[in-house]
């Protein structure tokens, strides 16, 4: 966890919390420094941290905002992929959210 003050943006510290992170084996090892996936909300998915992650094999399922989806028709390139299988994965990160409410109050 990090802690910023109110004025920092969320997506400009996704990857200082990501490089931080460790995911514990289930046996014997040190724990992996890459998660296989993230799931993060609208306020993540900027050039930036897409390309951060790719460059590191970590899979993200982050939905677009819609001026970014309406930026993209207006210019040729490849759509992000959030079909049934992201939407699906996308259900459980409302119980995050409502984790840091419960924090927060």
């Amino acid at each position: 966890m990090l802690i910023t003050g109110g004025n920092i943006n969320d997506t400009t510290m996704m990857t200082a919390v990501l490089e931080d992170i460790r995911v514990p084996r289930a046996g014997k090892g040190r724990p992996r420094t890459r998660p296989d996936r993230v799931l993060a909300d609208k306020g993540y998915p900027s050039k930036t941290n897409r390309a951060w992650l790719r460059d590191r094999g970590i899979t993200a399922t982050i939905p677009e905002r819609d001026d970014q989806i309406a930026h993209r028709r207006k210019k040729p390139g490849k759509p992000i992929d959030f079909g049934d299988q992201q939407k699906e994965r996308y259900k459980g990160c409302n119980v995050v959210e409502r984790c840091f409410n419960k924090l927060k109050q």
